[in-house]
C-alpha cells in the first residue's frame, strides 16, 4: 500500500464517484481504478461494490476508510513534525545521565545550553546506574558522571 494508493481510496470513498475522484486527483479514471483494484488485491477483500448504478463502501471498506483517514492524518502530522523540527534545529546533542544526576543538574544545564544555542536540540539518555557504554559507542555525546578518575582518555572532563 502506498500513499497515492490511500488518496485514491480517500477520495472514492468521499465522491463513490470513479470519474470525479479521478478529477480531484488530477488523474485519468483508468488509473484511479487501477489504483483501488491493485489495493484490494493487496489486502484480500474488496473496499468498494461497483454497480452498473454507482460505487458504494462495502461494510469491511466503511471500516478500512476509517482506518486509512487516521492513519493518512498521522502520516500528514508526521511529515510537519518533521518539517518544523528540521526548520527549527540544526543539530541534535544527547546527554547521558542517571536519574539522581538529571534531577540535580539537567534542567539548569538544558536551559544554560538551550539559552546559547537555540538552534540545538537536546535529548537526554537515562542510564541504569553509572554507565559510560553509550558515550563510548557514539550513542551519546556529552555524559554526567560522578568524578571517580575512570574519565576516557581524550575526554574532556567538566565538574558542575
Amino acid at each position: 500500500m502506498n500513499t497515492k494508493q490511500i488518496d485514491c481510496v480517500l477520495e472514492l470513498a468521499r465522491t463513490l464517484n470513479f470519474k470525479e475522484a479521478a478529477s480531484h486527483l488530477f488523474m485519468s479514471q483508468s488509473s484511479m481504478s487501477y489504483q483501488i483494484q491493485a489495493l484490494e488485491r493487496e489486502v484480500g477483500f474488496q473496499i468498494f461494490d461497483r454497480t452498473g448504478h454507482g460505487t458504494s463502501l462495502t461494510a469491511a471498506g466503511l471500516q478500512f476508510v476509517s482506518s486509512l483517514a487516521t492513519i493518512k492524518g498521522d502520516l500528514r502530522r508526521a511529515v510537519e513534525m518533521g518539517q518544523n523540527f528540521n526548520a527549527r534545529y540544526r543539530d541534535t546533542i544527547r546527554i547521558g545521565l542517571t536519574w539522581r544526576s538529571s534531577l540535580l543538574a539537567l534542567p539548569q544545564a538544558m536551559r544554560r545550553m538551550q539559552s546559547l544555542h537555540p538552534d540545538l536540540d537536546i535529548t537526554p539518555v537515562f542510564n541504569q546506574g553509572e554507565s559510560l557504554e553509550g558515550f563510548l559507542a557514539g550513542e551519546e555525546d556529552i555524559v554526567f558522571l560522578r568524578d571517580d578518575g575512570s574519565c576516557p582518555a581524550g575526554a574532556t572532563v567538566h565538574p558542575l
